[in-house]
């Protein structure tokens, strides 16, 4: 027996109901719903129509996809594209958020089947040339971006993916592959084959040819770059602040604004004043970078910190070149090369 304000309780009866409860708790199935809000919607939206992420509740593309194909995308991503692995999830949590996506569009959807294709891959390769290299890139690499741009047609709410990536080839089989020529994918541009007058030995051709790009080892960009670009000034914090803004309207930005990195963090009045951020921009190159890829507003507008430690003041900025690592997008490569150049020209200006 036990005593909980003054009143004796069985152990056994108290503590059988609780062992029950987190029995309950730990063996129930995971909420599909909750772990997509949580893993997912950020990028693919609330309701799977997209945004950064492409849109997962078309009907058409629900419809043609197994489940296998939905899971392995979600356990190893699209390696160099948005979209991460989730190595963290467990196989019984995955499978919870196919469930809820397949709520997104309810029907029926194929089976996995793992039948090869097999086809001429020369011919292939000419076919891919001609009627897909213009939506998905000359090497499969896939359009500009990813997900929803700001200058795309809504009535197109989905760029074409990079079907050379290897997450894709690991999470497609042949099969599915071949399906989506054959029947396409209504609501958006991917259009049937067989309609546009292709043969189902055509089909099998770049079936081929899509599935030799595992053949290809992925080009590595800048892997050996740091993170963050950091550079000693021999002035004061003050004067560097000055020096900075001066070297921004040289390379033709505009200061946007000025401010204690604390700013907002701590009550006002209380900031060290010690860590300050100038923020500035080239808006003509910020548009032109946005129609590419919406992922640059992880450096830009610019922003530079400059920071006072014992009396040394150092300049730090998020190092371009190291974030393009991440986009697969070559044509964003030569802008995150040329914001390089800039923020390293602007801040040895600053700090000579």
């Amino acid at each position: 027996m036990l005593s909980v304000l003054g009143i004796k309780v069985s152990v056994r009866s108290w503590l059988v109901p609780v062992l029950m409860l987190i029995s309950v708790a730990v063996n129930a199935a995971p909420n599909g719903q909750l772990l997509y809000e949580t893993n997912c919607a950020s990028c693919h939206g609330g309701n799977g129509k997209g945004g950064v992420g492409v849109p997962i509740s078309l009907p058409s593309f629900l419809h043609s996809v197994p489940d296998t194909y939905l899971e392995k995308t979600i356990r190893y991503g699209r390696p160099g594209r948005v979209m991460p692995p989730f190595k963290y999830l467990s196989d019984a949590q995955i499978k919870a958020i196919v469930g809820h996506l397949r709520n997104f569009a309810p029907g029926k959807y194929p089976e996995s089947l793992h039948a090869l294709v097999k086809g001429d891959i020369k011919r292939g390769k000419k076919l891919f040339g001609q009627h897909c290299a213009s939506c998905h890139g000359v090497n499969g690499e896939g359009g500009k971006g990813t997900g929803v741009t700001f200058s795309r047609p809504r009535e197109l709410p989905i760029i074409a993916p990079s079907i050379s990536n290897p997450g894709f080839l690991l999470a497609a089989t042949d099969h599915m592959i071949k399906s989506t020529l054959m029947n396409g994918r209504q609501g958006t541009p991917m259009q049937s084959f067989l309609k546009m007058g292709l043969t189902e030995k055509d089909i099998d051709d770049l079936v081929s040819y899509v599935r030799s790009f595992e053949n290809v080892k992925a080009k590595k960009k800048f892997t050996e770059e740091s993170a963050i670009m950091v550079f000693d000034s021999p002035n004061d914090l003050k004067t560097t602040v000055e020096n900075l803004k001066n070297a921004a309207g040289a390379e033709n930005f505009r200061i946007i604004r000025v401010q204690d990195l604390e700013e907002g963090l701590v009550k006002k009045g209380a900031e060290s004043g010690r860590e300050v951020v100038i923020y500035f921009c080239n808006f003509q190159t910020l548009n032109e970078v946005l129609g590419v890829d919406p992922r640059v507003g992880l450096f830009l507008p610019c922003r530079v910190t400059v920071v006072e430690r014992e009396g040394k003041v150092q300049v730090m900025a998020i190092n371009p070149r190291y974030l393009s690592a991440m986009y697969n997008n070559d044509e964003l490569d030569k802008f995150c090369d040329q914001m390089f150049e800039i923020y390293t020209n602007i801040i040895e200006e600053a700090t000579l």
